[in-house]
This record gives C-alpha cells, sequence and structure tokens, in this order.
C-alpha cells in the first residue's frame, strides 16, 4: 500500500481491484477549493521569470511572512514543501533520541531513521487521543526531541495552547527540543498561534505547510519558525535554490489572501457538520476534527478493510491508516471535499449501511 494519500491507481492495484473510469480521491488532504483565483490570474507574468534563479534567501516571501506572523526573517527558513523542512530538522538531530507523538504523519520517523536517531513512540488513546502530559513527562528524561502534529495528522484533533505551552515547558526543563507540525493550523477558525513561542523558549521548532491551505502540493512551499541560531544550522544542511521562483512568487499572493482563508474555514466548518451529523445518525464513530480531514470506522465490523475495499469498488478512496503506529489500520482517513463529493460519501455509506447493519 502506498505510505501517503494520493495516487488512487497504487491503491487500487495494491488492493487488485479494477481502476473505475470514474471516482472521488478522499485519500489527500488538500483544499477541495482549488488554488486561489488571484495564482492563475498572475501566472503568466510569473512564467516570465522563470528564465531568472530564484533569490536563495526569499527574501520578499519572508516579509510577507514577518508580516503576519510578527517574526524577523533570520527566524524564518523558507522549505521545498513541509517534508523538506521534515527532512533538515531530522538532520540536525541526527544520531539524537526522537520521540514521537502516534499517531501521526509517517514523515517524521523516515526522515529521523535516515539520520540514524534513535526512535521511540508516545502513542495516544483512541478514540479521543488525548495528549496526556502527565504520562509524557518520564518519557522525556531519555529524548532529545520529540515531534507532536498539531492539528493532528491523520486524526484531526487540535491541542489547545494552554496543553502545548505545558509540554514546551516540561520539555525545557528536560532539555528536549519540540518540533511542533502545524501544516493545517490555518483550517482551525480559532486558531491561537504558536509562533510567539518561538521568541519564549528556544527549544521549539515551528513547522508550517502552504501546499495544504491554498492547494499547491505540486509546487511544494513551507516555512519553519525557530530561534536563528537553529534556523543557521537547518539553512546549511539546505541546498542552494532549494526553493523555486515560481512557488516563492505564488506564496506571497497565497499568503496575502486572507479572504481566501477564512472562506475555505467556513466552508470545511459547514461541510464538516453535515457530514458528522449523517455519521453520528448512521452509528459510524469519527475523531472529533476541527480541520479538513478526519477519521472514521464502522463499529458494527471488527475489520475496516472489508469497509476500504468496499469504498474503492464504489469508486471512492480512503485512506487507509496500516502504517499510523497506534491505529493499525483500524480507521479509515476521509478529505473533506466538495459538497458533491461529500454527498456522495454518504451515499455509498447509506447502501453499506443497508447491507452491515
Amino acid at each position: 500500500m502506498p505510505s501517503h494519500g494520493s495516487n488512487p491507481k497504487y491503491v487500487y492495484e495494491a488492493m487488485g481491484i479494477q481502476i473505475p473510469n470514474q471516482y472521488i480521491d478522499l485519500s489527500a488532504n488538500i483544499n477541495p477549493l482549488g488554488p486561489p483565483q488571484a495564482l492563475s490570474e498572475k501566472w503568466k507574468v510569473f512564467f516570465k521569470q522563470i528564465v531568472d534563479y530564484p533569490d536563495p534567501y526569499a527574501l520578499s516571501l519572508k516579509e510577507v511572512i514577518m508580516e503576519k506572523e510578527k517574526m524577523d526573517h533570520d527566524w524564518l527558513l523558507i522549505g521545498n514543501g513541509g517534508s523538506e523542512l521534515i527532512t533538515l530538522v531530522a538532520r540536525f538531530l541526527a544520531k539524537k533520541r526522537v520521540l514521537i507523538i502516534q499517531p501521526t504523519f509517517s514523515e517524521y520517523e523516515k526522515a529521523c531513521r535516515v539520520n540514524e536517531c534513535d526512535v521511540s513512540y508516545f502513542r495516544l488513546n483512541e478514540p479521543n487521543w488525548e495528549l496526556d502530559i502527565d504520562r509524557l513527562i518520564p518519557l522525556l528524561e531519555n529524548a532529545d526531541a520529540i515531534f507532536l502534529c498539531n492539528p493532528n495528522n491523520p486524526t484531526g484533533i487540535l491541542y489547545p495552547q494552554s496543553t502545548i505551552l505545558r509540554l514546551i515547558k516540561e520539555c525545557k526543563r528536560a532539555g528536549c527540543f519540540v518540533v511542533l507540525d502545524e501544516a493545517f493550523y490555518d483550517f482551525v477558525e480559532t486558531y491561537e498561534s504558536s509562533v510567539g513561542l518561538c521568541k519564549d523558549f528556544s527549544n521549539v521548532i515551528v513547522l508550517r505547510s502552504m501546499t495544504k491551505m491554498f492547494a499547491i502540493p505540486g509546487l511544494r512551499l513551507g516555512y519553519a519558525v525557530t530561534n536563528p541560531m537553529i534556523i543557521k544550522e537547518l539553512s546549511a544542511f539546505q541546498s542552494h535554490w532549494s526553493v523555486n521562483t515560481l512557488a516563492l512568487l505564488a506564496g506571497e499572493v497565497c499568503l496575502q489572501n486572507e479572504a481566501f482563508i477564512l472562506m475555505t474555514q467556513e466552508y470545511i466548518a459547514k461541510e464538516r457538520q453535515k457530514l458528522f451529523q449523517f455519521f453520528q445518525k448512521e452509528a459510524f464513530i469519527t475523531s472529533a476534527s476541527r480541520v479538513n480531514f478526519y477519521l472514521l470506522r464502522d463499529p458494527k465490523i471488527e475489520n475496516q478493510k472489508l469497509l476500504f475495499r468496499f469504498l474503492l469498488e464504489k469508486g471512492i478512496v480512503a485512506r487507509h491508516t496500516f502504517n499510523f503506529p497506534g491505529l493499525d489500520g483500524n480507521w479509515l482517513r476521509f478529505a473533506i471535499k466538495s459538497t458533491h463529493e461529500n454527498e456522495r460519501l454518504m451515499e455509498v455509506l447509506t447502501e453499506w449501511r443497508m447491507s452491515h447493519h
């Protein structure tokens, strides 16, 4: 099975099912509204700039982020998608002891293992996946860094600022870095930024992705915020011109588009509420997601692979959870997409319910 969402043809192949002419891909958690309109309007102008090398310091994009996040440019590093930043952080942590809060994005572990880190897990318990810091504290003595994704991928759960702050303080006491991946922060309506915490705590590294909200995963763009000492080390590992001109220009347009972000948040909240009411009525269990994806399982069957297969046969691609330690295939992850696609999912699940009640 593929280790990420998207690329449905690999999923059908792995499951030995003939790929239908039409299918709905709910396995990749990208903004269903697509990229901001402003991006296609400026694309022709951007095209003219591909004959020049990109600015290796990404200064004009940094200025937009500085304005938005109230941070100086030496606290910022622009990366070729969140995954490049994860790779750089893992390099920075080479051979150290890393604790990963699971279930979570599989790239942290992959990148850390390549850099010969000693990796261990702290597993959150389903179905609430509460972040119990008292249970975590004893493990911090034996860790040099922890990875936490918040809002969490794959559960969609948001841990409140108070919890994050306590976690950071306990880690500081134990001499442990906190890598906070906030790839989906901008899907949360009442989000409190944790970027300011980097100023107060030198052990915090915040990662942000720009490909999810602005639906530009093909462009690759993200940024890290942490103290200038760490930024220096991370950027030393980064290859020159790692972020291309088009991505840098697109990033400026996207970040200045506040209205697009608000429109997305409202849209996702409305669709999520509709879906969750349906799931409750039909006795499906979901994670308490605050973002544009969620976990779901049918408590009436032991093995969720049956539901996964049924959906594939009906042309709906969910994300399996076999490679999320702590989920081990017991849940399926779905992205919230267009109204029409979400309705189709509800239709197919209604069919499933009629045959599996």
